[in-house]
């Protein structure tokens, strides 16, 4: 059976996009390198269905994602066991570690999620060959089962591993019980972590932080709270992740008053409980949230005491939250205050976060204006902000108003940012208007940039240009999606 084409051409095309000095020639070698090693190793794996492992120790080609793809879509077929098999091998090969990626690829395409007794079936063949399993490779079927988000599995799995007198570790634990918490079921989770203490095992941050945060999100606040209190008896001490991570539990089903009071301890405290830039973004989220925004002005005031610079993040929740809560002036004194020096963003970034949160709540006006403001001062809105505005103008039938702002951002040099299906309305909207001067200027730029014009908007703008005589316009349009 022939190796899947779309496999091996994807791959390449990924090489190709991350590398673009790459030759064809080199990434076309790559994947046949890869095809020729997955078709040696799926002889080996047709010789003999016992001890697999061995058989595959003996190949000696090379190991790589590609291959193991390979190897695992074709076992899919008809030999989904053996697939499993290959890939928790695979998974410890001294030459390959399995990405976050091929989990769950491999899952897809062995089809985990819907036929979890595969996994069960291949753990029991196991044991039917006597064969060694290893905690290392139990390590695999839980991070399959991870990928498959399977918390009934995972526990299967963990159970599983006493057969093989085979004692599960810390992050063994760790991965099931992450699982359960991402299914909600967080009383599992916390008896998972009581059981490992009885066999001397002691739960470390990513235990406590995975149960806290999902305490946190149940609203079961006070639960969270005696996990704070439970791990500083066994050595771990909260830091500022784990407070951050109960403020926003707090925020989201608490109350604000409860949240300040915690972060003013935060603030008293020393080291690594102090709060950080995360833990100050929310508490201003969890007053926007509530539709306090004004009141999250005090927040950062407090984040500039404490020296901590505000992030894209934060400007952004404080900026949202004032202009759809109808605090203006106040979002535009944020930004001049910050744009001075006081912040950890660009001026440019930060008023370019001005115009689309006056933009988002529908204060188009006050949005023009900022932006104006912007291309008069020599600034650089982003590709976001200049986008939109134009976009904006071309749907409320302001098309040369548009091409105002294209043509301004064209001659300041900041024409590359923005984003390619602007090009296609605008000039749709230009020949629409019988505007052909501009629309050639248009046609120009993105001949020049290999900018590729819609297909929804390619037939009817040169059918419009025809029409209208604008045969040599028309036939430009043509060659651009060429």
């Amino acid at each position: 059976m022939p190796i899947s084409a779309s496999a091996i051409r994807h791959s390449s095309l990924l090489i190709a996009a991350k590398n673009p000095n790459y030759s064809l020639k080199k990434y076309l070698l790559f994947s046949t390198c890869s095809s020729i090693a997955a078709e040696q190793f799926l002889i080996h794996l047709g010789k003999d269905q016992t001890h697999v492992e061995k058989t595959l120790n003996t190949v000696k080609a090379k190991l790589d994602s590609l291959c193991v793809a390979q190897v695992v879509e074709r076992c899919a077929i008809d030999k989904p066991q053996l697939g499993i098999r290959f890939f928790i091998w695979a998974g410890l090969h001294p030459n390959h570690r399995h990405t976050s990626y091929m989990y769950n690829k491999a899952c897809k395409l062995l089809d985990v999620e819907q036929n979890p007794r595969i996994i069960v079936d291949v753990i029991d063949g196991y044991m039917a060959e006597g064969f060694v399993v290893s905690i290392k490779m139990f390590k695999v079927v839980l991070n399959l089962c991870r990928a498959a988000k399977d918390a009934k599995l995972g526990l299967l799995v963990l159970r599983k591993m006493k057969e093989f007198n085979c004692r599960p570790d810390t992050v063994s634990y760790n991965l099931v019980i992450r699982l359960l918490v991402e299914k909600s079921q967080l009383d599992e989770a916390l008896g998972l972590m009581r059981e490992m203490g009885l066999i001397d095992l002691y739960p470390d941050m990513v235990t406590y932080v995975s149960i806290i945060k999902g305490f946190c999100d149940a609203g079961r606040l006070e639960d969270a709270f005696g996990l704070i209190k439970l791990m500083k008896g066994h050595g771990c001490v909260a830091n500022a992740v784990v407070y951050s991570t109960i403020l926003d539990g707090i925020c989201t089903h608490g109350n604000l008053d409860m949240a300040s009071e915690l972060l003013c301890g935060m603030e008293k405290e020393d080291g690594d409980c102090k709060p950080n830039v995360v833990t100050y973004t929310t508490m201003i989220k969890g007053f926007v949230e509530k539709g306090r925004a004004k009141e999250a002005l005090k927040i950062l005031d407090r984040m500039d005491e404490s020296r901590i610079k505000p992030n894209i993040v934060t400007f952004a929740a404080i900026l949202d939250g004032l202009c759809k809560q109808g605090h203006v002036e106040e979002a535009c004194g944020v930004v001049n205050r910050f744009s001075e020096g006081g912040g950890g963003v660009e001026n440019d970034e930060l008023y370019s976060l001005l115009v689309m949160s006056l933009m988002r709540a529908g204060k188009k006006n006050e949005s023009e204006n900022i932006f104006s403001k912007m291309m008069a001062r020599g600034m650089r809105p982003n590709g976001l902000a200049s986008s939109n505005i134009i976009r904006t103008m071309v749907l409320e039938g302001r098309v040369m108003d548009g091409f105002r702002v294209f043509d301004a951002l064209q001659k300041s040099g900041n024409l590359v940012a923005v984003h390619s299906d602007v090009y296609s309305n605008l000039l749709a909207g230009l020949c629409e208007e019988n505007c052909f001067v501009e629309a050639a200027r248009i046609v120009s730029v993105m001949v020049e940039g290999r900018i590729r014009l819609k297909s929804t908007c390619a037939e009817n703008i040169i059918e419009r240009l025809n029409v209208c005589g604008e045969c040599d316009l028309a036939n430009e349009v043509a060659s651009i999606n060429r």
